[in-house]
């Protein structure tokens, strides 16, 4: 173990049963590097992590801590030892402050019988002084999935970390939002603090780290420095094999229909979007584009009545539709998934069967409403099959999937109910690059049968590479619409700040 090495991992393996997660795994993480993790979902990336942060405890191999050898029995002491760890998946107490959520480890070793609420506030004003204008006093349950994962951050900064852990930390930020993190991150580099960063997006990978190691099936492949290697090498070493095209072949000109699969005129939800018009054609993938606040995804749930007093008129295949709720929308054959895949796409402890037929029980159901489990787990089967979902058996808890393949139980839910049309929001946040391929090749698959698409995503590479059309949002307005060889990311943020405003081409 070299001088400048913080942390190194040797032969680590870790099993859950029958499942061999972590094969003997390597790892050295040297004193102010930012250091990458890449590998599909199953890698065994965040077991390993789980096992530095002492959530685990591995079944053999050791752990070395400035040279010394340790045991990590728990993530309080992880903290102690100087590590932290921001995980992907957001762990707030939803009702408390902002404030109380930060220090919350403070203030449970606190002897104090009175809760300083001024004192804490403060503190977590000059803690978010370097991230964002977050009130700390706001409770954590008003505030939306950036803002929360923006908080998960400030937690770590307050820890006196010599290793931080960031796993998917931008997935839910605004551009703006993830370059202020990246600034922060090359200052604690800087200071001396080691950095182990996990994602998927190869552009911040090459942008912001270091070196990088790749892990597949659970075992170590190789680190290289990020300077002497292309994100095509990570992903070939990442899949174990040469990825093409990551996106499908889009509709071509041939293809295309009048036929409307859509059409919304003059929808408006007086505090969040105002005279939203536009088309869905049969065959394409619409996508939405904007800032985070833009409006994208109010969008979608006012067409679908999932929320707000929202005016204006719906045609979904020419026929108007009056909806007074979801559970209208289901039955017109309308349908959204919700960008957050934990808390509103999937039920994690139930069943992947459970799950799929979960939009619509009475379809697995007998004349005296119960439910049958045969025909809810020939339903699982049936939609599992055709979108490659891979699991140990339907029967098994979604909790124990990957994050792409909990995706694809929560598109197996939407499409149990025959949908006309579905509303995909972040539809591969948190997936790997194999999951993102196989869930693109779904879309298009679905768009081509006529089921009508639309999506609306951050990364703007994912609406350039599937989408035949962008609208993009602005305060809740649409600000413009780009396709064919004007559907560029430039463009797309002129459009979406608001700098180059034209009129939209949606009609």
């Amino acid at each position: 173990m070299t001088a400048d090495v913080i942390l190194q991992i040797s032969k680590l393996s870790k099993s859950f049963g029958p499942v061999k997660a972590l094969k003997g795994v390597d790892f050295e993480l040297r004193k102010g590097e930012i250091h990458a993790i890449a590998g599909e979902n199953g890698a065994g990336k965040s077991t390993l992590m789980n096992i530095i942060d002492g959530i685990l405890q591995p079944d053999s191999g050791e752990i070395r801590l400035d040279g010394k050898k340790v045991r990590i029995p728990s993530p309080a002491e992880a903290q102690k030892m100087g590590i932290g760890f921001v995980h992907q998946e957001i762990a707030l107490c939803p009702d408390v402050s902002v404030a109380e959520n930060i220090f919350m480890a403070t203030t449970n070793a606190s002897r104090s019988f009175l809760m300083d609420y001024k004192g804490i506030e403060a503190k977590a004003r000059q803690v978010f002084a370097q991230l964002s204008n977050i009130d700390p006093a706001v409770l954590v349950r008003d505030l939306s999935i950036s803002n929360q994962q923006l908080v998960e951050i400030a937690k770590a900064l307050t820890l006196d970390c010599r290793v931080l852990i960031l796993d998917e930390p931008t997935a839910a930020l605004t551009e703006a939002e993830a370059q202020v993190l990246f600034g922060i991150m090359r200052q604690l580099a800087d200071r001396g603090i080691s950095i182990i960063y996990i994602s998927h997006r190869m552009v911040e990978i090459f942008e912001n780290c270091d070196r990088v190691s790749v892990f597949r099936d659970g075992r170590y492949v190789t680190t290289e420095n990020v300077a002497d290697i292309t994100p095509g090498d990570v992903v070939n070493a990442m899949v174990g094999r040469e990825i093409g095209d990551l996106y499908p072949e889009k509709q071509r000109p041939d293809e295309r229909s009048d036929a409307e699969v859509l059409r919304v005129q003059n929808l408006t939800e007086p505090t969040r979007f105002r005279d939203v018009s536009f088309a869905l054609k049969k065959g394409e993938i619409l996508g939405f584009a904007g800032l985070i606040g833009a409006g994208r995804s109010e969008i979608a749930k006012g067409v679908c009545a999932l929320e707000g007093d929202v005016s204006g008129d719906v045609w979904l295949n020419g026929t108007s539709l009056k909806l007074r709720d979801y559970q209208d929308s289901i039955e017109a054959g309308m349908v959204y998934l919700s960008e957050d895949r934990k808390g509103d796409g999937v039920f994690l402890d139930m069943s992947i069967a459970s799950n799929v037929s979960a939009l619509k029980v009475e379809q697995v159901a007998s004349g005296l409403g119960l439910i049958q489990s045969r025909k809810e787990v020939d339903q699982a089967d049936r939609l599992g099959r055709k979108l490659n979902l891979k699991c140990g058996g339907l029967n098994d808890p979604v909790s124990s999937l990957s994050g792409g393949n909990q995706q694809k139980v929560a598109i197996a839910k939407m499409l149990s109910v025959n949908p006309r049309l579905i509303f995909l929001d972040e539809p591969t946040r948190g997936v790997d690059v194999g999951a993102k391929v196989e869930i693109h090749r779904i879309l298009r698959d679905l768009a081509n049968e006529g089921v009508g698409i639309v999506v609306i995503s951050s990364e703007l590479p994912e609406l350039i590479g599937v989408c035949d059309r962008v609208l993009v949002i602005h305060e809740g307005r649409i600000s413009g619409e780009v396709t064919g060889d004007q559907m560029t990311e430039e463009n797309i943020m002129h459009l979406a700040s608001g700098t180059d405003v034209a009129p939209a081409a949606a009609e």
